[in-house]
C-alpha cells in the first residue's frame, strides 16, 4: 500500500501524485510501488526494502544525500487466547525534498500522524517529523510496557486462585514480549545516540530538545522493561516452586491414603485364604472381629501419619 500525504495550512491532505514536501508511507509495498518510488525519487532500492525484512537490525545509513534510519517499532499480535507484544523494523528515509516511511504492517505510531492528531506536525519539516516519529515510537513502548505490567499482575492474581496451564502460558508470552521489547529498545538507543553525534541529520535549535526527550523516553523504557522482566522472571520461578510444592503435597497425601487402604486389604487377604485353623474361623462374630482389628490398626497408623504431618 502506498499513501502520499502533504501538510497544507496545518491540515494533512492525501495526494494522488508525489510532490515536494510530501510524506510517502509504504505499508507492505508491492514491487510496482517500490519501482515507482525508486524511479520518481531516485531512492536507493536497498533503503526501500531494508524494513521489509523482519530480522533486519536497527541502524543508520547514508548515501547520495539520502539517509535511512531503521528502528524497531512495537505492535500487538492477538490470538484466540493470548496477546503477544512484538516488534517490526520501520524504515524512515529522508531525501532532499521528501520523507518516506516503510513498514511491513500498519504502524499505530504512524497512524497518529495520518489522522493529523499530532500538534506542530508538518510534512515540510522532515527532520522534526523524524524526531516526532521517534518520540511517539518511544512513548508507544512505554504504553505497552505498562499494559504488560497490568496484565502480569492480573494473571498473577488468577494463579493465586487456581494453578492452570492457561495462566502460566500467558506469563510465558508476556516474558517473551519483554525480551522482544528490551532487545528492540537497546538497538533503538544505539541509533538515537548515533543521530545525536552525526552531522548528516540536521538538528535545528528548536528540535534539539525534542531529540533529547526521545533519548530520555527510550532510556526510561529500557529501565522499565528491565524492571518488569526481572519481576516477571521472579514470579515465574516462584510459581514454578509453588506448583512443585503442591505436587509434593498431593503425592504425600495419596501415599498416606494408599498406606491406610493397604491395611484392610492385607487383613482381608490373610483371612480370605482357603486354609484350616484360621483364627476366629469358627466364631460367628469372626468377620466383625477381623474387621474391627483392621479398622483399629488403620486408625492407629492414621494417627501416626497425622502426627508426622503426612496428611
Amino acid at each position: 500500500m502506498l499513501d502520499i500525504f502533504k501538510t497544507i495550512d496545518d491540515t494533512l491532505f492525501t495526494l494522488a501524485e508525489i510532490e515536494d514536501g510530501a510524506w510517502i508511507n509504504l505499508v507492505n509495498p508491492t514491487p510496482e510501488e517500490l519501482d515507482r518510488i525508486e524511479e520518481e525519487l531516485s531512492v536507493d532500492r536497498d533503503f526501500l526494502i531494508a524494513a521489509l525484512d523482519e530480522e533486519e537490525s536497527a541502524r543508520i545509513e547514508t548515501e547520495d544525500n539520502q539517509v535511512l534510519i531503521l528502528v524497531d517499532t512495537p505492535y500487538v499480535e492477538k490470538t484466540d487466547d493470548h496477546i503477544i507484544y512484538e516488534t517490526l523494523p520501520m524504515g524512515i528515509i529522508i531525501t532532499d525534498k521528501n520523507i518516506i516511511t516503510v513498514c511491513l504492517k500498519n504502524s499505530i505510531v504512524l497512524d497518529q500522524f495520518e489522522k493529523n492528531s499530532i500538534r506542530t506536525f508538518s510534512t515540510y519539516k522532515k527532520y522534526r517529523f523524524l524526531y516526532q516519529i521517534l518520540y511517539k515510537n518511544a512513548q508507544r513502548y512505554l504504553l505497552y510496557l505498562r499494559q504488560i505490567d497490568r496484565m502480569s499482575n492480573y494473571v498473577e492474581k488468577q494463579l493465586h486462585q487456581s494453578m492452570k496451564n492457561k495462566e502460566l502460558i500467558q506469563l510465558l508470552d508476556l516474558e517473551k514480549s519483554l525480551v522482544y521489547i528490551t532487545t528492540a529498545l537497546k538497538a533503538n538507543q544505539v541509533v538515537l545516540e548515533k543521530i545525536l553525534r552525526m552531522n548528516v541529520i540536521k538538528k535545528y535549535s528548536e528540535d534539539e530538545d525534542l531529540l533529547e526527550d526521545v533519548i530520555i523516553e527510550n532510556k526510561q523504557a529500557i529501565e522499565m522493561a528491565s524492571i518488569y522482566s526481572g519481576i516477571l522472571s521472579g514470579t515465574m520461578d516462584a510459581f514454578a516452586s509453588i506448583i512443585s510444592n503442591n505436587l509434593n503435597i498431593v503425592m504425600k497425601l495419596l501415599t498416606s491414603i494408599t498406606i491406610l487402604m493397604a491395611i484392610p486389604t492385607m487383613f482381608s487377604s490373610f483371612f480370605g485364604m482357603n486354609v484350616i485353623n484360621l483364627p476366629f474361623a469358627e466364631s460367628p462374630l469372626g468377620f466383625w472381629i477381623v474387621l474391627g482389628i483392621s479398622l483399629i490398626t488403620s486408625a492407629a497408623v492414621g494417627v501416626v501419619l497425622l502426627k508426622k504431618n503426612l496428611f
